[in-house]
């Protein structure tokens, strides 16, 4: 078996910009994911007993959920619309783009930017009117990007954090004006383990706590879903199947040995287990990381909307 690190290195720009198409325009219509029971699903299965008292519940407004991210998030976008369909009801609309970062999605980066002006974070959420903005980023260290004006993690370690972090507020601040009186809540998924820069991604997650701590938002640590129990920043190509997973074939890869994969051999980054392609797209086939991912993107937005 190829080392993933040592093919990662050799692929890390291509890989970055793999995922997605940067020419589609934001993702409303999902398709099906998961076939995992979802909350209300099992609710219904659940017997009550006769005498129970059923105390009212107030009917809920369908929460509003912007996805925006980079290619981590465009494999995720069907899978994550449909959990939170499935579980929160919510009306989702992903506008992910592969190769991002924070300053992309910035207003006033239209000429250096991989994601077009009527994309832009606060854009959208004057159109939208979302109730929370979700966003996915593992933390461009290769320059891909123009916005990020060559600044990356190999040459600049320092330079590339405070940037990051500059753009971390200015993106929450872009966010709260255009949001207003009706400001939305912004959830920062924390990352998976990284095997070529583990620090980093420990860093680039420390970034997102501090910002969603100073601006009173939330984290969704799906990074901790897809690490092993004994390490958050290990990486691991495999973990032990979750009892889901093991009862569903598709997702328990390698049910003799009780494990399942997360990446493929020839992509220690993503999580879809399909080969990459010349036309990007949203990951055609189950993978259990991204399952993972969304289960806590869901759980942490739904605990925000209840």
């Amino acid at each position: 078996m190829r080392k993933p690190w040592i093919v990662g290195m050799l692929l890390t720009g291509v890989l970055l910009g793999a995922c997605g198409d940067p020419t589609s325009g934001p993702e409303t219509a999902p398709t099906p994911g998961d076939p995992e029971p979802t909350t209300r699903q099992r609710a219904a299965a659940t017997p009550t007993a006769p005498d129970a008292p059923t105390a009212p519940t107030a009917p809920r407004k369908a929460p509003v959920v912007l996805y925006l991210g980079d290619s981590l998030a465009v494999e995720n976008q069907k899978v994550l619309a449909q959990q939170l369909r499935d579980d929160l009801n919510a009306r989702y609309t992903g506008a992910p783009y592969p190769g991002t970062t924070l300053c992309d999605y910035l207003e006033g980066t239209d000429d250096r930017s991989l994601v077009p002006a009527q994309d832009k974070a606060a854009v959208l959420v004057r159109r939208l009117r979302p109730d929370v903005v979700v966003l996915q980023f593992w933390g461009n260290a290769w320059g891909y990007t123009p916005c990020m004006d060559g600044i990356t993690y190999d040459k600049a370690e320092g330079t590339y954090f405070s940037r990051y972090a500059d753009d971390a507020e200015r993106l929450t601040q872009q966010i709260a004006d255009a949001g207003g009186s009706r400001r939305p809540r912004v959830v920062w998924v924390l990352q998976g383990p990284d095997p070529i820069t583990p620090d980093r991604v420990r860093r680039v997650n420390s970034l997102y706590r501090q910002q969603a701590e100073a601006s009173g938002d939330l984290v969704a640590d799906a990074g901790r879903a897809v690490s092993p129990a004994s390490g958050r920043y290990t990486w691991a190509q495999y973990l032990p199947c979750t009892a889901y997973e093991r009862e569903h074939s598709a997702y328990c890869t390698q049910p003799s040995q009780g494990r399942t994969a997360l990446h493929r051999d020839d992509d220690y980054l993503h999580f879809c287990l399909a080969p990459t392609t010349s036309s990007p797209k949203p990951c055609p086939v189950p993978s259990p990381g991204i399952v993972r991912i969304a289960r806590e993107i869901t759980r942490t937005v739904g605990k925000h909307v209840t």
